[in-house]
Order: C-alpha cells, then sequence, then structure tokens
C-alpha cells in the first residue's frame, strides 16, 4: 500500500505541474505573439522481479518480462511550440509580424541595473521621445528595440511615412523630403528548447548558456537578410490551440482524480489492516 501510495503521490506532484503549464497557456490566449508549451512524461524508477521459472516467457508478448513495479510518472521537458501564429491586420505602421516560425525581434532589457539583449515574437512597437529633437522605438513594455548591430534605433522627432523595405529596413522621411533607413535586428533561433521565457513575452539565454550562444541563436545580417520574413501593419496572435489546451486540460483532470482515489483507497486499506492488528 505504501508503494500505491508513494507512485500515485509522484504522479499528481507531477500532473499538478502540467495543470499549470496548461493555465499558463490558456490564459496567454490573446497574448501577442505568445508561444505555447507543452509538457511530456517519463516513467520515474521501476524496479523489475521475475515471476516465472527461468527460460519460460510467455509468447508474443511485447512487454518486458516479468513483474515492472514503477514509482510513478515524472516531468522529463516542457517544449517551445514555435509554430507560426495566425496574423491579424491592424493597418497600423508601427506594427510588425514576423512570418519564419525561427525568427525574433532583438530588444534590450534592463534588469538590476544590467543591460541584456532578448529576444520576442511581439511586433508591437512605439516611438518614444528620449529628449526635444529624437525618439526611440521601444517595445509595449518601454524595452529599446535594437538594430542589425545591437545598437538602439533612434531617429528624429519629426519622421513620417515608416515603412517596411525589403530585408526588415524600416525607412521613413523627414519634413525637408530626407529619407532614412534603420535595419530591424532579428535572430535566428536554432535551438528554441534552451531559451528562457520571461515575462512580457520576451526569451533569453540562460546565463550557463552565454557562452554557447552560437549554437542556439544565429544574427541574421547581411545576405541572409534577404530570407527575413516580415509584414508592416500586421500582428502574430498566440499559437495556443484553446479547444484541445481544455481538452488536455480535462484529460489530466481526470488523471489527477484517479491518482487521488489511489492515495484515498490506499489509505482505507492501511486503516483497515491497522484495525485488524489491534
Amino acid at each position: 500500500m505504501n508503494r500505491i501510495m508513494h507512485n500515485a503521490t509522484n504522479t499528481m506532484y507531477n500532473l499538478q505541474k502540467q495543470l499549470d503549464l496548461i493555465g499558463h497557456n490558456v490564459a496567454n490566449v490573446d497574448t501577442i505573439g505568445y508561444k505555447n508549451r507543452s509538457a511530456s512524461f517519463q516513467e520515474l524508477m521501476a524496479q523489475q522481479a521475475s515471476n516465472q521459472p527461468l527460460g519460460q516467457y510467455e509468447t508474443m508478448r511485447q512487454t518486458p518480462a516479468g513483474i515492472r513495479v514503477a514509482t510513478g510518472a515524472g516531468l522529463s521537458q516542457t517544449k517551445l511550440n514555435l509554430t507560426q501564429g495566425a496574423l491579424k491586420s491592424t493597418s497600423r505602421m508601427l506594427d510588425f509580424a514576423l512570418t519564419k516560425e525561427d525568427q525574433f525581434f532583438n530588444v534590450q532589457v534592463t534588469e538590476n541595473g544590467q543591460q541584456s539583449t532578448q529576444y520576442t515574437r511581439n511586433g508591437v512597437f512605439y516611438l518614444s521621445p528620449i529628449n526635444n529633437s529624437e525618439v526611440m522605438l521601444v517595445t509595449a513594455d518601454g524595452h529599446p528595440v535594437l538594430d542589425s548591430n545591437g545598437g538602439q534605433i533612434i531617429l528624429p522627432e519629426n519622421i513620417k511615412d515608416v515603412k517596411l523595405q525589403p530585408g526588415g529596413v524600416i525607412s521613413a522621411s523627414l519634413n525637408d523630403g530626407t529619407a532614412i533607413a534603420r535595419e530591424l535586428g532579428i535572430t535566428q533561433v536554432v535551438r528554441p528548447q534552451m531559451l528562457e521565457a520571461r515575462p512580457g513575452s520576451l526569451y533569453a539565454l540562460p546565463n550557463a548558456e552565454i557562452a554557447n550562444a552560437n549554437d542556439i541563436i544565429n544574427d541574421i545580417n547581411g545576405a541572409a537578410r534577404n530570407g527575413i520574413g516580415l509584414q508592416q501593419g500586421m500582428l502574430e496572435q498566440s499559437n495556443v490551440d484553446l479547444a484541445s489546451e481544455l481538452t488536455e486540460m480535462t484529460l489530466m483532470q481526470r488523471n489527477y482524480q484517479f491518482n487521488a482515489k489511489s492515495v484515498q483507497f490506499a489509505d482505507q486499506m492501511m486503516g483497515l489492516v491497522n484495525g485488524l492488528k489491534s
């Protein structure tokens, strides 16, 4: 009975993690550029006992011989799903949607006095005044959007007619007709599972992996910029499939209830055994 309780308790603990993950996905169904995560499980440590004479096994058996006694299921990993979300037209000149699944905007984030480059699919940008004559391109949370050289995109205050050019270039004109252009910083993510999720639909490299950044991300520069997929006046919606998430939530809740019943049953049986002993 102790083994049953231990097995079910381990499984319930990890099922709760998946329910939390599903709840997070559902809560972000309307978040621009959000990418859902899915959980996968694996069997925890198990013992295998032989219940047959040596050399005698059932024919046509597809599972390992003997009896396997496991200790429950454990959450092995959570997988970031980069599937393209639906595009929604906004007709706003500072809204941009990436149309390649593995490409992200580069933004500058300041945390605890330290600046770092982080990555997002949320292309809702604004022009924020920084002095009497200049503005900076920023995200909805006020983080500076970076250019292809890793610098902040600072523009004259009196720009107009911001347009997207091929290769992720934004151009604008001044009142005197002068044209200016800046390349948006775009990064290709090679190993998305290595990214850490941060608040505000941002992703960052784990501290332990910064030295191996080239194995995880690639800055898109030079001729490779011709492969940037970007549309102006559009936004990428969340890729969360609400119906699938709710179905999965129902299944996990039933699984959780089943294991809870197992714990309850084992507890009742142990109570009966203790009563007989007394």
